[in-house]
């Protein structure tokens, strides 16, 4: 199985980690694809003004501008452990131990926006680039990415695929048709009415991974992961949209 998860536009800084090394990540056939998005992003750096513009970046957000400049040099560390936010405090890859830590690497990509998806344990760089920003010199990163990312994924072929991203990050790479997969919604039951959740979304979704990270099932279908949910008094139940998941939890 495979998570995909969203990253978040907040990160942690610094790192101690080499500089991102964009052949050793996965989905290797996104390569050229990675690499015209960092070196847009980083010749966008050069143009201070021109970045803030672009990147819609307040006074306070400047030193972005710089991290996209370093984005090739810049010391690294683990995905998982660079984002922040409410959905990776609810993971806090930092606090599992080694054992779980090696399931989230192995299991979970977080899909960047100027790195397509990445490993959790990847090592990357700190940066500002969103999901529906154009970059001058690249497509719209839907355009750039969506097709490609597909295709790389269709060429992995994972067994099963379990979908927490958001819908901006889906539309840069929508899961193909014929690999097996799950899109999850986080809804809470409201006198029997589903309602959607915001804040609880991000919350209940990295509660999830952590719970998978630490107990490491090995699941294979939407059947197995089903099952281990209901064992574990998790309610992820199916909808009426095929391939929609909810997962249900308290207001």
């Amino acid at each position: 199985m495979k998570i995909l998860l969203p990253p978040s536009e907040t990160k942690r800084a610094g790192g101690a980690g080499a500089a991102i090394e964009l052949g050793s990540l996965p989905l290797p056939d996104l390569l050229d694809k990675r690499r015209a998005v960092a070196d847009a992003l980083v010749d966008l750096a050069a143009d201070e003004v021109a970045a803030r513009r672009v990147l819609k970046l307040s006074e306070r957000q400047l030193g972005d501008i710089t991290h996209n400049r370093m984005l090739r040099s810049s010391a690294t560390m683990p995905a998982a452990d660079r984002y922040t936010g409410v959905l990776f405090d609810a993971l806090d890859a930092a606090t599992l131990s080694a054992a779980s830590r090696r399931w989230l690497g192995a299991h979970v990509w977080i899909h960047s926006a100027p790195f397509g998806p990445v490993g959790a344990l990847d090592a990357i760089p700190s940066y500002r680039l969103a999901a529906g920003t154009s970059l001058p010199g690249v497509a719209a990163l839907r355009r750039h990415w969506a097709d490609a990312t597909t295709a790389a994924i269709a060429r992995e072929q994972p067994a099963f695929v379990l979908d927490l991203r958001s819908e901006a990050y889906v539309a840069l790479g929508p899961i193909p048709a014929s690999v097996p997969a799950a899109y999850v919604r986080v809804v809470t039951d409201d006198g029997g009415t589903a309602r959607a959740l915001n804040h609880f979304n991000k919350k209940a979704k990295g509660q999830l991974v952590r719970a998978l990270a630490e107990a490491r099932p090995r699941l294979r279908s939407l059947r197995a992961l089903r099952t281990w949910t209901a064992e574990q008094g998790i309610m992820l139940r199916t909808t009426e949209d095929r391939g929609v998941l909810e997962l249900v939890v308290a207001d």
